[in-house]
């Protein structure tokens, strides 16, 4: 796997360098919005490391040069508390992100969850059955049960769940999922969206206080755990 890493501090590259090829990636390495671009498009990498906050063509920028052109994984890196930020790059596209610091082996593993999503996507149609532990979902007869029992869940429940686990262990912002299932002209609507996560929370988990399946990122939006065995 090919990895374009997009940074302006020299320290981050050599140390997201040394780890990546330990575990056998092939990594790039640009040091520059427009360095990243030409790079991405003379080598197409697998993956994309991209920081949002560089000097001249910024990573938001790069973002959306990308997505004109590629469905490349990105992943972002932000500074912590700079939740517009991520919740921007995330609408533009990001496929997830990451709070500097972090730990090499929390990238690796996000790394490996979009790789797969990216695998799973371009594989063909979505699966007839999704099953998440007690959690099942059958989108030939639009039914959910949980540990066996039918859940009765009204038609907007029902397309939000569906389109979380469509896009599972994704973020997915406030604003994607409003647009998403109930329209463009929603997109700012959070309390109904609020109000219909914990619906359903209350009929597909089994503790919503501590759930298993749809998990809140603060501030952002929510993601649907069902990491792949």
């Amino acid at each position: 796997m090919r990895v374009l890493v997009i940074d302006d501090e020299p320290q981050i590259r050599r140390a997201l360098r040394a780890g990546l090829e330990r575990t056998d990636y092939q990594v790039m390495l640009a040091a520059s919005g427009e360095e990243g671009l030409d790079m991405a498009s003379e080598h197409p990498p697998d993956l994309v490391i991209l920081d949002l906050a560089m000097p001249g063509t910024d990573g938001f920028h790069v973002l959306k040069e990308l997505r004109t052109w590629t469905k490349i994984p990105v992943i972002v890196l932000s500074v912590r508390d700079q939740e517009e930020d991520k919740i921007k790059a995330l609408d533009l596209g990001a496929d997830d992100y990451l709070t500097k610091p972090f730990g090499v082996g929390e990238l690796l593993a996000r790394m490996r969850a979009v790789l797969r999503r990216s695998a799973n996507e371009d594989e063909g149609p979505d699966e007839t059955v999704f099953e998440h532990g007690d959690l099942k979902v059958d989108h030939a007869h639009r039914e959910v049960t949980v540990a066996g029992e039918k859940v009765h869940l009204t038609p907007k429940e029902y397309d939000l769940l569906t389109c979380m686990v469509h896009f599972r262990n994704r973020v997915l912002t406030h604003r994607q999922l409003l647009s998403k299932v109930w329209g463009a002209e929603y997109a700012d609507d959070t309390h109904t969206l609020r109000v219909h996560i914990a619906n359903l929370r209350n009929k597909v988990e089994k503790d919503p206080a501590r759930p298993q399946h749809i998990h809140t990122e603060t501030r952002i939006g929510y993601r649907f755990k069902a990491e792949d065995k």
